[in-house]
């Protein structure tokens, strides 16, 4: 594009189609997978690459001094992400694998794998169709820095790598008590995890190395590569307390492994906020704009202004206004897309209030191409909603708004002459408030991603809530 020509008129739909299939994300990845493989004949690779379509499958690996639970949390992550489990120990005794003869010569001679080994077998295993497919998780590999860009060198690279930590008082404690399923490799504790089946539990053995001097000489070394490991994935850790219940583990690490990776794809908000009576839309638009510059617009200003201007428009909406009838969604819709395609929405984004009511403006809007990608659902019971309206009144002689609970006026001969808006009547909220919730639920299908928000608390926490959604990228949906 030629830039002396900005700004530039793009239309909305190819800014949905980019957000919609992640075409930035999509080029990164393959940018990213070329590099790393360099491959002789790029197309080819490329088309493969896509064909494969794992870049949203689980990629992870967990990491932690011993005892700290990184099998027990990495198999669990398998169950529910339907993942494959891989640790090192099944590296080693994988039959299938080409380096198999080299490792068990490592281990008829007693003597240690290499880091290149390692990898090599880690980089076979991963190649295979249930990794590529489903994705993975590692179960305390790499332990060196060395070892962790090694991988990197080779192209293994995880998408989030998981950091399990705990005082050494407690590592040392649950080694002492772990036993082992030799059938089934379940690991056990003899005091916070003890098997149900009679049969697993005579079967149980203790592991090796899980004496105190040993656990200790283990730990000490597992403290030396701690800082190399972290350094190597600055980025991509989450660094999670192990010393707490095991899923109380589970879901923090869960939660990180289902994020998505911060995005550095251009975003323009397009934001819509929903919600009943005294919810405050208007206020968190506001918030909004003053923080982001969004365009704030309600569609209750929007029709007025048309109606002030006395534009063609606003002709045909001042009957509306005069019987007191809902404007039809026909003109509406008219007034709509000439506001959100003005080059200040299409330069800074929007954030509307208020609107749609419905499913059929929901859809009517959807059909013009100026699509929301984050829709925010308010929630706020009705006797919460008629506290906040139904207690506003204004003072005819300056024209300040007091509420007899929150802002009540100082002079008493200002409480006197307070006038309350017919608007604000216990039984027109109430209708208003109805209307809404008989709705919502339509319009909560048709928003699939639609993000509910508890609007009974702090304005401020309630920005907080609705910044951090703005700000992140939405959560994969599960197949």
């Amino acid at each position: 594009m030629d830039v002396t020509s900005a700004p530039h008129q793009i239309p909305p739909e190819m800014a949905l189609y980019a957000e919609r299939h992640r075409i930035f994300e999509l080029m990164q990845a393959l940018m990213e997978a070329l590099l790393i493989y360099r491959p002789q004949d790029p197309v080819d690779f490329l088309i493969g690459h896509l064909q494969k379509d794992s870049d949203e499958v689980p990629r992870v690996f967990m990491l932690g001094p011993p005892a700290s639970g990184k099998t027990t949390i990495s198999r669990w992550l398998c169950k529910h992400l339907s993942a494959t489990y891989l640790c090192p120990q099944d590296l080693m005794h994988d039959r299938k694998l080409k380096k198999s003869r080299e490792v068990l010569a490592c281990l008829a001679q007693q003597e240690p794998l290499s880091d290149e080994l390692w990898a090599s077998l880690l980089e076979e295993r991963l190649s295979a169709d249930d990794c590529v497919d489903m994705g993975w998780v590692l179960d305390g590999f790499p332990e060196t820095r060395d070892q962790a860009l090694l991988l990197q060198g080779r192209g293994i690279a995880p998408r989030h790598v998981i950091m399990l930590y705990a005082p050494d008082t407690v590592l040392v404690e649950r080694n002492l008590g772990k036993l082992l399923d030799p059938f089934t490799h379940e690991v056990y504790h003899a005091t916070f995890d003890w098997p149900i089946d009679f049969m697993v539990q005579r079967r149980l053995v203790a592991p090796e190395g899980i004496s105190e001097p040993a656990t200790a000489s283990r730990l000490l070394e597992s403290h030396r590569h701690l800082p190399g490991l972290l350094q190597a994935y600055a980025k991509s850790h989450k660094a999670i307390d192990a010393d707490q219940p095991c899923v109380d583990v589970f879901a923090q690490a869960l939660s990180f492994v289902q994020s998505r990776p911060p995005s550095k794809a251009p975003f323009l908000p397009r934001v819509i906020l929903l919600g009943p009576p005294g919810s405050g839309k208007r206020l968190q638009a506001a918030l909004l704009a003053q923080k982001y510059g969004l365009v704030s617009l309600c569609l209750g200003d929007l029709l007025r202004e048309q109606v002030a201007g006395r534009t063609p428009v606003g002709e045909l909406i001042a009957p509306f206004f005069e019987s007191g009838y809902p404007v039809s969604d026909s003109i509406i819709l008219r007034v709509l897309k000439d506001r959100l395609g003005r080059q200040d929405c299409l330069s800074r984004g929007w954030v509307l209030h208020g609107y749609p009511r419905d499913i059929d403006q929901a859809a009517l809007m959807k059909h013009t191409g100026f699509e929301p990608n984050r829709v925010f659902f308010l929630s706020l019971p009705t006797e919460v909603a008629l506290q906040r309206l139904c207690q506003w009144a204004t003072d005819p002689v300056s024209g300040e708004r007091h509420h007899s609970l929150f802002k009540p006026p100082a002079d008493p001969e200002v409480n006197q002459r307070l006038r309350r808006n017919p608007k604000d009547r216990p039984e027109r909220v109430e209708v208003k408030a109805d209307l809404y919730h008989q709705q919502v639920r339509e319009l909560e299908e048709f928003y699939e991603d639609g993000i509910p928000v508890n609007a009974d608390q702090d304005p401020y926490t309630i920005f907080e809530h609705i910044e951090s959604s703005l700000v992140k990228s939405l959560p994969a949906r599960g197949p």
